[in-house]
């Protein structure tokens, strides 16, 4: 049956995969008292799928097979799939309250751009990489597979390429090869939800030359294959109470360290090997489905923005204060911005190779850079209308107490008919969102997760034709030539 419940999910999971925590081998992830947080979390993907206010939109029926199958692993062939496919990310990541899923949704984009540029490579190389592809795309849509993917290098000398390094395992490369298959070693960085996934699909990280070749890989192993180690971040992983912390109370997103100790790949699962001049182009494919992805699952980030800083402004009594109301106005702007430009790449796409439907490059990575770029700001104006009680307000432990019980209710009240519990509770969603480890995490986060703000600028100011608006403004200078 091509879709799994939660059970068989975690179920799947108990396989002797190697994870470290805090510098301890792990043999349950399922079980582990803190990484099975992203276990639980993700099983949302699953459930969603069961659940009949969420499985037309969760699911969809081949027209060739009959089955239904998770929509993730439906091959966008318009913008209505694409649409539908954001609204899906929205959705569910709006159910995880606000928090990030990806186990499926980040494997899939690597799918699609597989797809399309293993075609490529065909063409002028003769290999039947795509055919591999469609083979492993069918393995894990039948198997309703979560996925991870490996693609961004450690690097090392970030102004050197990979085979001009000092230390030539700061990029994955081929070390060997036979009639049966490669034998990788490198390590990737930043790998999210590696720890509760079934298959690590690895890509290249950016452009190469040809004496990059041995590093020009791409292919897709278990997680449990031998060799493969992930050492996963201890960040946000301090226990935590639901009060205080409502939204990382229930959130770990989990990245690895993933190393590649002389692991052998089958050729059936090898997407690419030594074609150097395809790397930059396949990792730029990618890139153009993953910042699309990207910006959906924020959506809901910027929503609690938006509804943390109106409901702190009403609680505060400043809710008619004119500069009050101007950042309400900025974060309502700044939020439908995103929201809007999202929507548009998906309107605006291209169609590309096999009828697959690409997100306009441009229109997403403006999402993004919006997003990326004027995220501080939309943090300090929900921090400005909240007030310092962010950091300096009683604990939860504090309230719990009777005798300072009744001081906090007399003195922290808000405006008329705002408790000084339900003020506190507002204050604490804002904390966890402002001034929290989750809220520190966030801001790394978003600025380099899904590539640079830098890269998307650069993405931008390469994709943009100016053709039109020089030709316009010759016209209006009266320039002809």
């Amino acid at each position: 049956m091509p879709l799994r419940t939660p059970d068989e999910y975690k179920k799947s999971l108990r396989d002797d995969r190697t994870i470290y925590f805090k510098g301890e081998r792990i043999k349950d992830v399922t079980q582990h008292p803190v990484l099975k947080t992203v276990v639980e979390h993700a099983c949302l993907d699953f459930s969603m799928a069961e659940d009949p206010q969420y499985q037309d939109l969760a699911t969809y029926k081949d027209p060739e097979t009959g089955e239904v199958y998770s929509r993730y692993f439906h091959m966008p062939h318009s913008s209505d799939d694409l649409l539908k496919r954001s609204e899906l990310i929205e959705v569910s990541t709006t159910l995880g309250a606000t928090l990030v899923l990806l186990i499926k949704e980040i494997g899939t984009d690597a799918l699609f751009a597989l797809h399309l540029v293993a075609q490529q490579m065909d063409q002028k190389y003769e290999t039947n990489y795509l055919e591999r592809v469609k083979r492993f795309y069918q393995h894990c849509r039948e198997n309703d597979l979560a996925m991870a993917v490996a693609q961004t290098d450690v690097k090392g000398d970030r102004s050197l390429g990979p085979s001009a390094q000092e230390h030539p395992d700061y990029y994955l490369r081929v070390v060997k090869e036979d009639n049966k298959g490669i034998v990788v070693r490198g390590a990737k960085v930043h790998t999210t939800v590696s720890v509760n996934s079934n298959e690590i699909i690895v890509l290249p990280t950016r452009s190469m030359n040809e004496q990059d070749k041995d590093y020009a890989v791409a292919f897709a192993i278990p997680t449990n294959t031998p060799g493969l180690k992930m050492i996963a971040s201890p960040h946000g992983s301090a226990p935590k109470s639901e009060s205080e912390h409502p939204i990382s109370s229930k959130h770990l997103q989990v990245e690895t360290l993933t190393i590649f100790d002389d692991v052998f790949v089958p050729w059936e699962r090898v997407f690419m090997k030594g074609e150097w001049d395809f790397a930059g182009p396949l990792a730029l494919t990618f890139v153009e489905y993953h910042r699309f992805t990207a910006v959906s699952y924020k959506l809901p980030l910027c929503d609690t923005l938006v509804g943390a800083a109106i409901l702190m402004a009403d609680y505060n009594g400043i809710l008619r204060a004119g500069h009050v109301r101007d950042k309400i106005t900025w974060l309502i702007a700044y939020a439908e911005t995103v929201r809007g430009m999202i929507h548009m790449a998906a309107i605006n796409c291209k169609i590309r190779d096999q009828g697959i439907a690409v997100p306009d490059p441009v229109l997403t990575n403006i999402a993004k850079f919006q997003f990326a770029s004027n995220y501080f700001s939309a943090i300090s104006h929900v921090i400005d209308i909240s007030g310092g009680l962010l950091v300096t307000g009683p604990g939860q432990e504090d309230m719990e107490n009777p005798e300072l019980r009744k001081h906090i209710d007399r003195y922290l009240g808000g405006r008329k008919g705002i408790s000084a519990e339900d003020r506190l509770k507002a204050i604490n969603l804002v904390k966890d969102l402002t001034a929290s480890d989750y809220a520190g995490w966030q801001k790394v986060l978003n600025i380099h997760a899904e590539g640079s703000i830098e890269a998307e600028k650069l993405t931008i100011f390469r994709g943009y034709d100016p053709k039109r608006a020089v030709n316009y403004a010759k016209q209006l200078a009266n320039i002809i030539n």
